[in-house]
Order: structure tokens, then C-alpha cells, then sequence
């Protein structure tokens, strides 16, 4: 290695002290020693290498300094130290190990490298201070995409050597760690996508170290090649090279592949016949979309169903054959240019779009109907447009590169499924199942081992607010502030995820779905034994929600195996989430305020309206929505005018004609309803805070029957955030007496949300004056417990706080009157998060 520069080159070669490698320009090599530098071929100036790589140009006298050095290093060898790190966390697949390769090279350490089944392991030899720098650069300066969770160390006894090796993965043992989420396309791998020049122009695949498919096709630990998907594919020449570079940006990603060695894209047609393939696949994609198709695309985690987000028949076509109701469908536009056509964003909400993890983010929606936005049918009724950006290879040459004739530039991008059913992820599955609903099938031979949808998020009040989590977070573990027994949380029914503790982390599943399907209780089975295999948790017990007839409850029991099976109140795991992902400790309590649909309540009322003086071993009920009472179970939720009319009879209201509410309600249904809340026959109370929104909602004339949970909510707050108010109304307050909670009695709003509804008051008006009234509530009633505890510390949890609206209100009117407040940040507020708040009651009992 000449490196251009006349003369010799010096090696200085650890383990050998005062020795060197002269190196000529034909490439032969000698060692010589200290004594010998003189009698070199003349030249004065030489290269100082280390392993390979030039670390600086040195004269002869430098160089006699530098074999000097060595010579005194070698006659002191007691000097030297030898160091195992044992490196845990997200540590696989992110170039952790050319990380460390690089960092001992710059230090001039011996030693080696490999991934285990607990994460990385390292050994170096070199002086004290090198080694000690090595391990404080293991911390500090990892990889962007690693998390390191522990650095534990041992002393070894130095055996000295020559250099520095990435060993093979070393199986065996218990794994404990995590590869990385799936992560977006990142900037270098684009750039070679649209380089003529480059032997992966146009790769639909292309990925490194810094990006790409992980979670989705790990199959096992170590994480190699061998314990991917991508085993299936065998690396060309050019691959395996920059495999086993060190100094590549694709050493050990191993997802790596080119056009020679890699996945296949291949188009289905409608009898499910292969047309064609690779370029001409993408190219007839793009025209079916244009013609206004509905094409399946397999992408990192399953399936997607695509059309023209702009074409109001092919969405239309869509939301018909998916059996979709009225709930808004995801878009994914080109860039960011497009985007703000469409929606209004934030410098803070760009950098969400742009990121890594490239989820679905809620976004304010520019005017409808007009020429640069996208249809009506997309998210009908919604002020929000939920928009993501490319995060594959394959997303990016679908919109077009260069001289593509261009696709439609919004298109919708919808988990390819039947309404509740789990994201399909099967080709073979796929082609049956997903018949009825496309035209035409875009697909690629590396299999899906894990199923993850698009997770979704929004801004709010100057943070993240995670709504769905799932690709490019998942399976990230969560710090906990307490050590935890080995357990699984089994989550609630409701957009369930599962959880794994064990010492002093959680991992926290995939979204896996709503589990009144089969399906979907199928698809836990699976989640939690590929999580149980990545983490190597083994559950000495599990944990689930305290409702009897929950389909998670059922499946707790069904796979405890002998295990104990404990329950938590539904509300109170909503708070320990949020009081766990900010770090609160064993004995610590808050006020928690747990505001959603409906809950199992101590009492068998279905709860939903809670504020608890909660820690993790215990609560207490200091206050609650006063009763009102729920016929028919999820009639009600579907139909808000069953509500409304519920909160009417509870708040002595008549069920007059001038009402848009009981307009809304079939005159014989209205007999039905006065003969249940009369009698309670079919009736069970209800505190629900979500339940009121719906009610609310109704009375307006904003919506009396949804097709998915939460939808008359969010009008309702679509339209709180077109008016302006300076106040709300205000709920009537019954003091708690003795052990008593407290009593919200939403009477007095209900009666005052009438009254502004028959003087004609704009329903976006009176949207705002409720949300400012349950914010004050809020506000009122944490007062109130902090005058009867001294808690000072709010934790706010549960679905209703996925609303923006109602979030930022909240946590500006109690900041203002001096509490800490504590929102959920890592986990959604809703039921997807709620596994996490089982886990620590689990273990705090």
C-alpha cells in the first residue's frame, strides 16, 4: 500500500515492540526494528498506519519517536490492559460492530468483536488510557440507530496480538436484546437509487447499515444473515465484499442485495397471473394507479391497498370493496413539496414526516374540494389529513424517478385487510383473501416475517403524541424505573399491543389489533412468542385487564400454562403506563386523570370518567362523571343519539323534536330507550368521559351515528378548533364524603349545551366551549386532590387524550396553577399503550 507517496511506508505493529513493516511500492512487506530505520531506502517521508489505515504522514525522526515508543511500551508491558464490554440494547443490525472496529483502530487496540445472543461483545487490549477511551466512545458516540442500553465490563488477562477482528456471531445462552426498528430509506442509499452511474440505480431494495427492513425480518438472534429473511438470497461477489468490509457503509447490513442477488418486484394482474416483472412491474403500477386501480403493495411489514388519493371513484371503489365506513384512509405523498399542498405543518411536525421512523402524522387539512387537494372520501368529516412520506425503496420508484412518466403524486396507502383483521403478509394468503378488494398485486420474494402497520402520530402542545406504535418504533424497549420479575401484559381488546418485563426493561409489541376477531387473537399468539424469542423474557406469570369478557382475559388464562394470572383495573393501568415511561419510582403516587370509553370498574359500572390517587401498588377513586345509564352496550357507542338521549333523562331534560339528537332517534326507539333508563332493564352505568363527547357531539347535530370508535369525538374537535372562547360551561361538583369519590355531574353542561343549541349558537362554538369545560373540570378536580393529599404531580391517560384539543387546554390550565404534569410521550394514551401500566401494577403487587 503505497497511497501515492514516494518512498517507504512504516506499520507500526502492535505486540511486537520496536518493530516495523516497510512496505515499497511494489506492495512486498519486511519487518525490520528500531535499530534498522536508518538503514532504509532513503526517503523522509513515511505514512503512519494502523491496521490498514493512515493515521498521519510522519518524518523519519517522528517515526524513530514513534518505534521508540513502542520499544518503551514493550519493555513495560505491565502498562498494557485487556477489557471485555459486554454492550446490551439496540445493538444488531445498526453498525455496531463496524463501530467498534473503527473506534479500536483509531486507538490502536487490539482485540475482537462479535454479536451474541445478549448483543455485542467486545475485547481490546491496549494501554489504560486507549481502553478506558474505547469504553467511554461505546456510550457516547454509537451509531445513530443504536440504542445502548448497558455497558457491563471485565477485566482479562492481555494476551497481546497484532490487530483488531470482527469475529462470527456466537450463539447459545439466553438472548437478550433487540435489533433495530425497520427504518426509512436514509439519505446515501437515495442518492445511489437516482445515480445512473451506480450498480443499484433503480434497486427497488437498496439499504445499509443506516436503514432498511430490520424487525420485520429478523427471525431469530444473533442478528446475521442466516437469522433474516434475506438467507433466502445468496449475496453476489460485489455483496459479499462490501459485507465483509469494515469500512463500507454495508458491512454486515444484512438486508444487502443488489439487482443480481436480490428480491424480485413482479406485477399480478386480477386472475392472479404474473405480467411482468422488475422495471416493467413498476411501470405498470403506475399506469393502473393513474387509470384509477386499486393495486395491493407489499412493503416492509404487509400489504398495502393503493390507489389515486386525488380520484374520487377509485376511493370511493376502495372504501366500498374494504368495507371502510367512513374512517379516514392514510396518504403518502412524494415529499414534503406535496405535502404542504395539502396540509398545514409545523417545522416540529416536518421533522416527524422526515425522520427515521416515518409515521403516519396527523395534519391539519387544507381546504377540501379545491384543485390541489386530495378527495373528499379520503377522510370524510375529518379537519385532519393523516400523511406519511416514502420509507422504502419500492414507495419512492412508485411515485417516479427522473424520466418516469409519473404516477399520481398523493395516493392512498391503507393497510391491505378487511376492516378488525390483522395486516396480511402472505403472498399466497394475499391473492385469496385480497381478491375481492384490488386489481392488481405489486410484490417482492422476500418474505415478511413479522406483520407491523404504519404507526401513527401528532404533535400536540411542543411534543410527540404517539397514537398507534408500531413500525419504526417497535420493538424499542422502555427504561423502567423499577426491577420487574419476568411477566407478559397481555394488553386490553382495544388496539391491542402486548408487553415483556423483565429487570429493568419493558418491550412492548407491535400494534397487533382489535381482538374481537379471531384472526387477531391468532395474531397475539404469534406476536408474544417472536417477542419472548428476541427478548428471551420467559414469563413466570402474566398479567391482563380485570374485565371478565375481555377476548385478552380469555387468552391470558387459556396460555398460563400452570402460571398465575393476575388482573388490573383497567383506569388504573392507564395511569401507570404514563407514571412508568417518565420514570416514577415504586412508592411514588400521582392524580391521575384516566378520561375514555369504557372500562370495567370496581362497582361493575363501565368507568370512563376517573380521577385516581394512584401509585403502582394501589388506587384509590377520588372522582368521577357522574352515572348515567348505557343501553345496549356497543348500540350506544355506535349510535351517539342513544347517548345523548341517555345524558337528556339523566339531566332531566324532555326529549323534545327541537333537539337535533332525538330527531335523530326512531320515534319507536324512543319508547324503547324511556322504558330502559326508566327501568334499567338492559341498562349498566356508565361514567364514561368518551360516551359524553359522543352525547355532546349528537346534541349539535354534528354526528348521531359513527362507523368506528371515536368518530363523533373527533368532528367534535375538528370543529372546537375553527372558534374562539374565553370560557366553557360548567359541571356541577358533588363533594366526596368519607371514602366517597367525588361526583362530576355533567347535568349542568348537557343542559346548557340544549339551551345554546335552541338559540342557534354555531356548533363550532359550542364544540369549543365544551372542550374548555372538561379542561377546567380537569383543572377543579386535580385542585381539589391536591388540597385533600398535597399531590402536586398529574398524570393524564386514556383514549379522549388523544384529542389535541382537549390535551393542550389540559396541560396548559394545570401548569398554570403550578402541577407537574405528565402525558404520554413513548406510548399512545389509548388502550395501545395500556400493556405497560399491567406490567407495573403486576409488579408492584
Amino acid at each position: 500500500m503505497c497511497l501515492g507517496i514516494p518512498g517507504r511506508v512504516v506499520e507500526i505493529v502492535d505486540g511486537y515492540a520496536g518493530q516495523l513493516a516497510l512496505v515499497d511500492v511494489e506492495g512486498a512487506r519486511r519487518r525490520v526494528n528500531i535499530g534498522m530505520l536508518d538503514e532504509a531506502p532513503g526517503c523522509d517521508d513515511w505514512v503512519l498506519l494502523h491496521m490498514g489505515f493512515a493515521v498521519e504522514l510522519i518524518d523519519r525522526a517522528k517515526a524513530r519517536e514513534a518505534l521508540s515508543g513502542l520499544e518503551m511500551m514493550g519493555r513495560g508491558r505491565a502498562e498494557r490492559v485487556r477489557r471485555r464490554f459486554e454492550v446490551c440494547g439496540v445493538v444488531q443490525g445498526v453498525g455496531f460492530r463496524p463501530f467498534v472496529y473503527v473506534t479500536a483502530s483509531e486507538l490502536m487496540l487490539t482485540g475482537t468483536v462479535t454479536n451474541t445472543g445478549d448483543g455485542v461483545l467486545a475485547e481490546v487490549e491496549g494501554t489504560a488510557d486507549a481502553v478506558d477511551e474505547f469504553g467511554r466512545r461505546l456510550r457516547t458516540d454509537a451509531p445513530p440507530l443504536a440504542v445502548v442500553e448497558d455497558v457491563r465490563t471485565s477485566e482479562q488477562p492481555t494476551r497481546g496480538g497484532t490487530g483488531f477482528t470482527i469475529e462470527e456471531s456466537s450463539g447459545g445462552g439466553r438472548g437478550r436484546t433487540l435489533v433495530s426498528p425497520d427504518i426509512a430509506t436514509c439519505r446515501d442509499c437515495l442518492d445511489e437509487l437516482a445515480d445512473a452511474a451506480n450498480r443499484r440505480y433503480r434497486h427497488p431494495f437498496i439499504t445499509c447499515t443506516h436503514c432498511g427492513p430490520r424487525f420485520t425480518v429478523v427471525t431469530g438472534l444473533p442478528y446475521d444473515r442466516a437469522a433474516t429473511t434475506m438467507a433466502e438470497f445468496e449475496m453476489c461477489g460485489a455483496c459479499r465484499a462490501e459485507y465483509e468490509d469494515p469500512r463500507d457503509r454495508r458491512f454486515h447490513a444484512q438486508p444487502i442485495a443488489c439487482p443480481d442477488c436480490g428480491p424480485r418486484l413482479e406485477l399480478v394482474d386480477g386472475d392472479g397471473v404474473s405480467r411482468c416483472r422488475d422495471e416493467d412491474a413498476l411501470r405498470a403500477a403506475r399506469e393502473l394507479l393513474a387509470g384509477g386501480g386499486i393495486i395491493a403493495v407489499k412493503g416492509l411489514g404487509g400489504y398495502h391497498l393503493v390507489c389515486d388519493a386525488r380520484d374520487d371513484a377509485a376511493v370511493a371503489e376502495l372504501r366500498r370493496r374494504k368495507r371502510r365506513g367512513g374512517k379516514p384512509f392514510a396518504v403518502m405523498v412524494p415529499g414534503l413539496d406535496v405535502a404542504r399542498e395539502l396540509v398545514t405543518v409545523t417545522a416540529e411536525e416536518e421533522e416527524l414526516l422526515t425522520g427515521g421512523r416515518r409515521p403516519i402524522v396527523l395534519l391539519p387539512r387544507r381546504a377540501a374540494g379545491t384543485a390541489t387537494g386530495v378527495s373528499d372520501a379520503v377522510a370524510p368529516g375529518c379537519r385532519d389529513l393523516g400523511l406519511l412520506l416514502p420509507y422504502t425503496p419500492l414507495h419512492v420508484l412508485l411515485f417516479g424517478i427522473g424520466a418516469d412518466r409519473p404516477g399520481p403524486d398523493a395516493l392512498v396507502m391503507t393497510s391491505a385487510n378487511l376492516s378488525g383483521e390483522p395486516i396480511v403478509t402472505d403472498d399466497e394468503v394475499a391473492l385469496t383473501s385480497l381478491a375481492p378488494l384490488v386489481d392488481a398485486w405489486l410484490r417482492h420474494d422476500r418474505r415478511i416475517h413479522v406483520p407491523c402497520d404504519d404507526s401513527v402520530s401528532r404533535w400536540v402542545a411542543g411534543a410527540e403524541l404517539p397514537l398507534r406504535r408500531s413500525r419504526g418504533y417497535a420493538p424499542l424497549p422502555i427504561a423502567l424505573p423499577f426491577h420487574v420479575t419476568p411477566t407478559l401484559a397481555v394488553g386490553a381488546d382495544l388496539k391491542n399491543a402486548c408487553a415483556l418485563g423483565e429487570g429493568r426493561y419493558a418491550w412492548l409489541s407491535q400494534h397487533i389489533g382489535d381482538m374481537d376477531d379471531l384472526s387477531t387473537v391468532d395474531a397475539l399468539t404469534r406476536t408474544e412468542k417472536h417477542l419472548e424469542d428476541l427478548t428471551g423474557v420467559a414469563p413466570a406469570r402474566l398479567v391482563t385487564d380485570r374485565h371478565p369478557g375481555y377476548h385478552s382475559t380469555g387468552w391470558a388464562r387459556a396460555h398460563a400454562a400452570g402460571r398465575p394470572v393476575r388482573t388490573a383495573q383497567h383506569h388504573h393501568a392507564h395511569i401507570a403506563s404514563v407514571m412508568a415511561e417518565h420514570g416514577l419510582g415504586a412508592d411514588e403516587s400521582v392524580i391521575g386523570i384516566a378520561f375514555d370509553g369504557t372500562g370495567h370498574g370496581d362497582d361493575g359500572a363501565a368507568w370512563g370518567g376517573e380521577v385516581l390517587v394512584a401509585g403502582y401498588a394501589s388506587y384509590r377513586r377520588a372522582a368521577h362523571l357522574g352515572y348515567v345509564p348505557l343501553a345496549g352496550g356497543d348500540a350506544s357507542v355506535l349510535r351517539p343519539y342513544r347517548m345523548a338521549l341517555a345524558h337528556l333523562h339523566a339531566a332531566g331534560v324532555p326529549w323534545d323534536e327541537d333537539v337535533p339528537a332525538v330527531r335523530a332517534c326512531p320515534p319507536e326507539e324512543r319508547g324503547v330507550l324511556a322504558h330502559q333508563f326508566t327501568s334499567g332493564f338492559g341498562c349498566v352505568p356508565t361514567s364514561s368521559m368518551g360516551r359524553l363527547f359522543d352525547a355532546v357531539a349528537s346534541l349539535t347535530g354534528v354526528r348521531h351515528v359513527v362507523a368506528y370508535e371515536a368518530e363523533a369525538a373527533m368532528e367534535l374537535e375538528g370543529l372546537a378548533r375553527t372558534a374562539e372562547t374565553e370560557g366553557g360551561y360548567r359541571f356541577g361538583i358533588r363533594p366526596g364524603t368519607g371514602r366517597e369519590p367525588a361526583i362530576a355531574d355533567p347535568g349542568p353542561v348537557v343542559r346548557a349545551v340544549v339551551s345554546d343549541v335552541r338559540a342557534g349558537v354555531p356548533a363550532a362554538l359550542i364544540a369549543a366551549r365544551f372542550h374548555a369545560s372538561v379542561a377546567a373540570l380537569v383543572t377543579e378536580l386535580a385542585d381539589r386532590c391536591r388540597a385533600s393529599t398535597g399531590l402536586d404531580t398529574v398524570a393524564l391517560g386514556g383514549g379522549v387524550f388523544q384529542n389535541a384539543v382537549l390535551l393542550e387546554a389540559t396541560q396548559l390550565g394545570l401548569t398554570e396553577r403550578g402541577f407537574t404534569v405528565l402525558r404520554p410521550r413513548l406510548l399512545p394514551p389509548n388502550d395501545g399503550g395500556i400493556a405497560l401500566g399491567q406490567l407495573m401494577i403486576a409488579a408492584a403487587g
